[in-house]
């Protein structure tokens, strides 16, 4: 908890890389609730002055027909000038470890085509691309549908 206010700073920055318009005060109550509701997994790299350079924040999912969790992935950032540093590999280990911890039958996650570098990244830190599955996404488009 005590890193809340640094890391809504640096989840303000991964919101608007993903063209979200920046809000410090909502990214504080969306981390707050998700920590105070034992929601999500958080790792935060630091530099050796307590710098964040990065973070990872994964929810527990789970499997019905492997019957097991399963951990989504969801998000992955590393401050400008600290990637190409190893840092996002580091993340994704700890993120392994956790899976082994819970007893959790893999990872999940999700990037755009045309994220080359992300998909470079996870492909190499083991991730293999599915290609047996669609996946869609339904949204609420207003509050009235609701």
């Amino acid at each position: 908890m005590e890193d809340v206010t640094n890391l809504s700073v640096m989840f303000d920055n991964y919101r608007q890389f993903y063209k979200m318009e920046s809000d410090i005060a909502g990214a504080v109550l969306f981390l707050n609730d998700r920590i105070n509701h034992n929601e999500s997994e958080i790792f935060i790299a630091e530099n050796e002055d307590k710098v964040m350079m990065g973070f990872v924040q994964l929810y527990p999912v789970f499997s019905s027909t492997r019957m097991r969790r399963l951990w989504l992935l969801n998000d992955l950032f590393i401050q400008a000038e600290y990637r190409g540093k190893q840092i996002s590999i580091a993340l994704i280990n700890e993120c392994k470890s956790l899976c082994r911890q819970t007893n959790s039958c893999g990872m999940i996650l999700e990037t755009a085509k045309d994220n080359t570098i992300g998909n470079n990244l996870y492909l190499h830190s083991g991730f293999v691309r599915d290609s047996g599955h669609h996946y869609y996404e339904w949204e609420i488009e207003s509050k009235q549908e609701l």
